[in-house]
């Protein structure tokens, strides 16, 4: 499961397009993302042909041409990807990250409502310090710094 994950930015913009579509053929994906990036037909082919291999894509023959599903779910996929995000950081750091991403963010006054509604539900869960999970010499903790390196 983990590994069907691992995609590039360019199979990312074809799998939105395929998710947004629910079903879709290579021409489908062409024209969506012909806007956003100069692609040729062969490239698209090249990156489905990849994302059907990763087992991220689902194929079916109908006719002389091929419909694509997507074998995993949008939602799913994106969590994956937030998890991956702050694996890589220190859990100290998961607060700042989240907070800077808000900032970063246009966010409309439904979202806003919901960002307010989980940090009140989050008080009740908070804890005085969020503890380091890194191993020395990968982050700034105290504990961390003068450590010495061989």
């Amino acid at each position: 499961m983990e590994d069907k994950f691992q995609i590039t930015d360019a199979e990312w913009e074809v799998m939105r397009v395929v998710w947004t579509l629910q079903q879709a053929t290579s021409k489908d994906i062409i024209e969506v993302l012909q806007s956003k990036k100069n692609w040729k037909q062969a490239t698209a082919k090249t990156l489905i042909g990849r994302l059907v291999q990763k087992g991220m894509l689902d194929t079916e023959k109908d006719g002389k041409r091929y419909l694509y599903t997507a074998a995993v779910d949008e939602n799913e996929s994106v969590k994956m990807l937030q998890d991956r995000l702050f694996e890589r950081i220190c859990n100290k750091e998961v607060g700042k990250t989240i907070a800077t991403m808000i900032l970063e963010s246009t966010l409309s006054h439904d979202d806003i409502k919901l960002l307010e509604k989980n940090l009140e539900m989050k008080k009740s869960q908070a804890v005085e310090e969020v503890k380091c999970n890194c191993v020395p010499g990968q982050c700034q903790c105290k504990g961390h710094l003068h450590q010495n390196h061989h």
